[in-house]
Parts: C-alpha cells; structure tokens; sequence
C-alpha cells in the first residue's frame, strides 16, 4: 500500500519522503509506537503531512476521494498548485 500513497503523491505533484522502518536501527521501536497511534499492527504506511499523523493509506484515501487531501497538501506547502 505504501506504493499506492507514493503513486498517489507523485502524480498529485506532492513533495514527499519516505522513512523506510525497516532500515532504521530503531526500526521496531518506531513501528509498535505507530502501531499503537493508528490502532493497528503493522501501522505502515503511517503518512504523516505537515509533521502530523494522518493515518494509514485507507485514510489517505479517504481524504482524497472526500476532497479534503488537497487542502491539507496546500496547508502543509507539500503541494503548490
């Protein structure tokens, strides 16, 4: 699903980074804090815009389909247009 929301980004023209949990040393650490914000195991992908949690990629979703996304990507200056 993490390709889905990069996908999404991308072709929305939204500047985004990716922290890949699996590469970090305090990897599982960060995960099971995740897991225990979104209120599900595994959390990722976690998307976080303008340094705050969103939720996972069914949040993400939602948000876009909603028209809500885009505001929030204006908001954060993740995304110009």
């Amino acid at each position: 699903m993490c390709h889905a929301v990069q996908t999404l980004f991308t072709e929305m023209g939204v500047s985004w980074l990716v922290h890949e949990l699996d590469k970090d040393p305090r990897g599982k650490d960060v995960e099971r804090a995740l897991a225990g914000m979104v209120g599900r195991s595994p959390p990722v992908p976690a998307v976080f815009i303008g340094g705050a949690l969103v939720g996972p990629t069914d949040r993400v979703m939602s948000l876009h389909l909603g028209g809500q996304l885009v505001p929030l990507l204006r908001q954060a200056g993740a995304l110009w247009l």
